[in-house]
């Protein structure tokens, strides 16, 4: 049997979180070997060019609010040429009074100023973003494909080695070193450490190692309606993105007058199912009426053109896993992230770095306090953690990054 070749670190995930990881730790100097499954890097959720950032300002705990606005900060530095700044929406709860002072007063405890998110009652939001809703503008708020930035960051380099069409299906312990084996159980590579950013295949790998994380797959659809000229929504449609019970981004104005609009997503917690769903592109048509508050408008006129679906997965408290397997020395996980896979990849990416070559200079930078390592830890699921502890992180997130275009 031919021996595996041995590197110092392999990432196990060529997606936008494996990508990220990967050329983190490259700008460190070490050599680093990607595998996947895939003949290239971004073939399923990360194929996915319409993904949203924003940093998170609803309903969460402390922690999340505090990570996310780390995330964010991050994120808008990592991708560069691929961000797409237009702007996010957030509309206020219908059935909430509105307060602009007092959510003014908030996004300020959140330590987010007025560059990054801004109180608006209706009149000025109309003014100012086009949307006729109480609620709060995101100006940097962007959106992004991550299978452009995926295969950006694994350019041909020095020190970066690729592994692909090799799905590795377990993972064990040999003199010190970890071996990853393929379905024919063939050792494909051997490494000193193992970051595993694998998205929904992650459980099932960490299954091999003996350890049970809390790991859910979530379905989610993302609709592409086309809207005639003569239609009352082509009127309505926004020319930023918004985020509330769903999502949508700014619509496309065609040559022949039609706009293409993406609006999302559906939600199906414990399905994996990647076939389109015409039941999804219908919730997805009442999302589009909630978010544009636009009751009168006709469903009908939401004309399917194609989607995108995709399997994420979820953590059980909602918050993403990212860290050293305390268990199993040399093995690091990033997973878990939701709905917030652009936010959490460029958190993982410095996090990882610093955690694998355990850096404490590189981990400070971060600005992460004990307590925002705590909630990542995969240790929080570990080792008795306090199952109320756990409800007190709970995010409430929803994936919305879907894999490839169905387009008619």
């Amino acid at each position: 049997m031919i021996k595996p070749q041995h590197h110092a670190v392999v990432v196990i995930g060529a997606g936008i979180a494996g990508t990220a990881i990967a050329n983190a730790l490259l700008e460190q100097g070490q050599a680093v070997c990607v595998v996947d499954a895939a003949a290239g890097p971004a073939t399923v959720c990360s194929s996915h060019a319409h993904a949203i950032a924003h940093p998170h300002i609803g309903r969460g705990s402390p922690r999340l609010l505090r990570l996310t606005r780390i995330a964010f900060l991050l994120a808008e530095a990592q991708w560069g040429a691929s961000w797409n700044q237009h702007g996010i929406f957030q509309p206020s709860k219908k059935d909430k009074s509105f307060d602009r002072v007092e959510v003014a007063a908030y996004l300020q405890a959140l330590e987010l100023d007025e560059s990054i998110a801004i109180a608006l009652e209706a009149k000025d939001a109309e003014q100012i973003c086009g949307i006729k809703q109480n609620g709060v503008w995101l100006p940097r708020g962007a959106s992004m494909s991550l299978s452009g930035a995926s295969k950006k960051l694994l350019e041909a380099q020095s020190g970066l080695s690729t592994c692909w069409d090799q799905e590795i299906t377990k993972l064990e312990q040999s003199n010190g070193h970890w071996l990853l084996l393929n379905k024919e159980n063939h050792a494909v590579l051997c490494a000193d450490k193992v970051v595993i950013a694998a998205g929904a295949h992650t459980k099932s790998l960490i299954d091999s190692l003996k350890v049970r994380l809390p790991l859910r797959p979530v379905r989610g659809q993302l609709s592409i309606f086309s809207v005639a000229e003569n239609s009352s929504w082509a009127q309505e449609l926004p020319s930023v993105g918004i985020s509330g019970d769903g999502y949508c981004l700014p619509a496309q104005v065609l040559d022949d007058g039609r706009c293409t609009w993406m609006v999302g997503s559906s939600y199906d917690e414990g399905e994996d199912d990647l076939l389109p769903r015409q039941s999804s592109d219908q919730f997805n048509r009442e999302q589009a009426r909630s978010l544009l508050n636009f009751a009168q408008g006709n469903l009908a006129d939401l004309q399917s053109h194609g989607s995108f679906v995709g399997i994420r997965c979820v953590a059980g408290d909602r918050l993403p896993i990212i860290g050293p397997l305390s268990q199993r020395p040399g093995i690091f996980i990033a997973s878990a992230f939701g709905s917030r896979g652009v936010l959490w990849s460029a958190l993982s990416a410095k996090l990882i770095t610093a955690q694998v070559l355990d850096d404490a200079a590189l981990l400070a930078r971060l600005g992460l306090t004990a307590d925002l390592l705590a909630a990542l830890d995969p240790a929080r699921f570990l080792a008795g953690a306090a199952p109320s502890a756990l409800g007190a992180l709970a995010s409430n997130s929803k994936p919305i990054f879907p894999s490839g275009p169905r387009a008619k």
